[in-house]
């Protein structure tokens, strides 16, 4: 009722005091520092991919991974879910993975086999990640929301989306639902950035298709898949293409803190390594 309204000087300062309790105002550039010189990373199995990643896979960030059919992508984001769980001083966070598997290609025998590479009881490693399969796209944007309920109350420290994509792609046909897709995608993208400015030993790692550009006669005509919602939504972007046998060359193409670079890492039985 307008007798219980509060004055303008009074909103604003509480608006202010709810800024500074949240930390959400401005602070010192080297605030910030000190905040990146502590992020935790998460190690790839491969001391060369780490390398190109300044380190692994660090918390606070959407990282995602692209590439063509059998370059890696899967793998990668098997390995985490094993890596994750690992000491910190052996490149872990100590907490648990929340897998959303949009295409069904996730294999608990390939995190038994990565498990059992590092010597690890695969039980617990099993039991240690969470899985969630996504029908359609409502379906994930609906798992990526829950997710925010469970992090804490599970100790999850990585999010893999496996692919970003897939659903969108098959489900927004035509050129008449692009700019619905792309509105769907980027609310999405925006869950997930928000889950990392909550939680910020929480990394978000993505997979995403690729798609060819016909209209493009040098150079690479692939490109990742969602335009630009998707390359302004990701923090770090992994190229990933085949080499020589179970080799795989991963190109970091864009990041706000790191070179382009190439790193190139071995698939084996036992997991990712160099």
């Amino acid at each position: 009722r307008p007798e219980f309204a509060l004055g303008d000087k009074t909103t604003e300062r509480l608006v202010k005091a709810s800024m500074t309790q949240l930390g959400i105002g401005f602070k010192s550039a080297d605030a910030v520092w000190e905040h990146r010189k502590n992020i935790a990373r998460i190690t790839t199995g491969s001391q060369e991919l780490d390398d190109s990643l300044g380190g692994g896979v660090e918390t606070g960030s959407v990282i995602e991974f692209f590439g063509e059919y059998r370059t890696g992508k899967t793998q990668i984001m098997h390995q985490l879910c094993v890596n994750v769980q690992l000491p910190k001083e052996k490149g872990g966070l100590e907490g648990r993975a929340l897998y959303i598997d949009t295409e069904g290609t996730f294999r608990p025998e390939r995190i038994i086999q990565m498990a059992e590479g590092l010597d690890l009881d695969y039980n617990n490693v099993l039991k240690n990640i969470v899985f969630g399969r996504a029908y359609n796209s409502d379906h994930q944007i609906l798992l990526a929301k829950d997710a925010a309920n469970i992090i804490k109350e599970k100790n999850i420290k990585l999010i893999v989306i496996d692919s970003l994509i897939g659903h969108f792609r098959s489900e927004y046909i035509g050129r008449g639902t692009l700019a619905n897709r792309q509105q769907t995608i980027n609310s999405h993208l925006h869950d997930l950035l928000r889950l990392c400015d909550i939680f910020k030993d929480l990394a978000i790692v993505l997979t995403n298709q690729v798609q060819s550009k016909p209209d493009v006669f040098y150079g690479n005509p692939l490109r990742a898949a969602g335009g630009n919602i998707v390359a302004h939504g990701s923090t770090i972007r992994v190229y990933l293409r085949k080499g020589k046998g179970e080799q795989r060359i991963a190109k970091i193409v864009d990041a706000p803190h790191l070179p382009e670079c190439e790193a190139i890492f071995s698939i084996t039985e036992s997991g990712i390594s160099d």
